[in-house]
């Protein structure tokens, strides 16, 4: 089952909504609607679903894309991007930020460069970030004083979330406080929180890399899940294996090949009617304009890119990200990677004697199968009911995205909405038991 990890957590979220910050991000009207997107009436559990979501006000808009081997994707789509009066219809087309689900593209980007040999699942890290040669463990949360790590930070860490890193939207005490002072921060909630955001984080992936290096880990690498600013991490891995700006590289060898026309890391002015507002939820369920889409801080470039929580995209080219991960690496005569290099990427590649077990639910998480961890996302171990079954590998976002691919039963799902927290609603759930409901209509005809 897919973890729905937020950016936020709820504590988090009221103080953003509690701080200087309100004022700043009002909703704006946006560009005039596109005329609606053709829906497809294919999954009418999967469309009634997403519909009563709209009319009891849960959320403004909602899209999912799902596919099953190479027919052509079925979209399901309600509602607008923004509860503004002129906003857009939700469709195929429309712009989501997908935080956490930036995470598994980073690492099929290196799992590409593994494949050609330019670095391997268990080198050192140092072998490219000299800065990560001689590490240090925190002594206990209460402290950062520190011990040397016993072994060196490898690419499986990285990828797998055991490298000892820390994340500041689940680290503690004084090493979360030094966190915050290093400006280890790689994503973005709004134009009013950049502003304070940008005055402590770095300027540049590199920059950001040596100063990760200087704080200590939560626990010697290859040893304990947890989960980490690591995807962001490799991002500067990825530069200097393939000589590349980390974004060049996503660009050149995974969104052009496909031609995902619609993935950003900075959204153009041109295409910001297509971008969806994200929202939070106040007290009461009361739906407030986090960071509407006119003034959004994804108009403008990052601090550097973030490879664990920054891109936008349309549910159109998640779903083609995972309709190539489903076909093991190659979609429409274009290969991204090997077969054997995609089945490696989806399969439980956790140290051994680690284990997942999925992320609390105070942090978006839910109870579900067995689960190892792939490149960068969760991989289902057994089948267990409401679950796409073994095999399945996939992540989710802070914003409540959600997106999921299994490659043996030849099956995918992309969910795509706006909101903090991501588990305010049961919307991955309940859109698995309405597509089990829309397979079995297609069983029985």
């Amino acid at each position: 089952m897919i973890r729905l990890t937020p950016f936020l957590t709820a504590t988090a979220t009221i103080a953003l909504l509690t701080g200087a910050g309100i004022a700043q991000t009002a909703s704006v009207p946006l560009a005039a609607p596109a005329a609606a997107p053709a829906v497809t009436s294919a999954l009418p559990a999967t469309q009634a679903l997403y519909a009563s979501y709209i009319a009891t006000n849960k959320m403004p808009g909602i899209v999912g894309a799902f596919g099953a081997g190479n027919s052509p994707t079925m979209f399901v789509s309600a509602g607008k991007i923004a509860d503004d009066a002129n906003a857009a219809p939700a469709g195929p087309d429309s712009l989501w930020r997908v935080y956490s689900m930036t995470k598994p593209i980073t690492a099929i980007a290196a799992m590409i460069l593994i494949e050609e040999g330019k670095m391997k699942l268990d080198e050192p890290v140092s072998d490219f970030l000299p800065a990560f040669k001689t590490m240090r463990v925190q002594l206990n949360e209460n402290t950062v004083d520190s011990r040397p790590a016993v072994r060196p930070i490898t690419i499986r860490n990285l990828l797998t979330h055991t490298a000892g890193l820390g994340y500041n939207i689940i680290t503690k005490g004084p090493l979360l406080q030094l966190y915050m002072d290093k400006g280890l921060t790689p994503g973005q909630v709004n134009a009013a929180m950049e502003v304070d955001a940008r005055k402590t984080r770095p300027a540049s992936l590199q920059e950001f890399a040596n100063r990760v290096a200087t704080v200590p880990l939560i626990a010697d690498p290859g040893t304990k899940w947890s989960y980490s600013i690591g995807l962001d991490l490799m991002g500067a891995v990825i530069e200097k294996a393939s000589g590349m700006r980390f974004e060049a590289f996503v660009q050149q060898r995974i969104f052009d090949p496909l031609k995902m026309k619609s993935s950003y890391w900075s959204v153009p002015a041109s295409e910001v009617g297509r971008l969806s507002t994200n929202y939070a939820f106040l007290p009461g369920d009361k739906l407030f304009a986090l960071d509407p889409a006119a003034t959004s801080a994804y108009l403008s470039s990052p601090s550097f890119p973030y490879g664990g929580a920054g891109l936008v995209m349309s549910a159109r080219d998640y779903d083609t990200f995972l309709h190539m991960l489903q076909n093991y690496g190659e979609l429409d005569g274009v290969r991204i990677m090997k077969p054997e290099t995609a089945k490696l990427a989806m399969s439980n590649l956790l140290p051994a004697g680690v284990e997942f077990g999925g992320v609390g639910g105070a942090t978006g998480g839910t109870s579900g199968p067995k689960m190892g961890f792939g490149a960068g996302g969760s991989v289902v171990l057994e089948d267990k009911a409401n679950s796409m079954g073994v095999g399945t590998y996939g992540w989710g976002g802070a914003a409540g995205t959600a997106a999921w691919v299994n490659p043996v039963k030849k099956i995918r799902g992309t969910i795509m909405v706006n909101y903090f927290p991501a588990d305010k609603w049961p919307i991955r759930d309940e859109t698995v038991k309405s597509l089990i409901s829309d397979m079995q209509r297609f069983k029985t005809k």
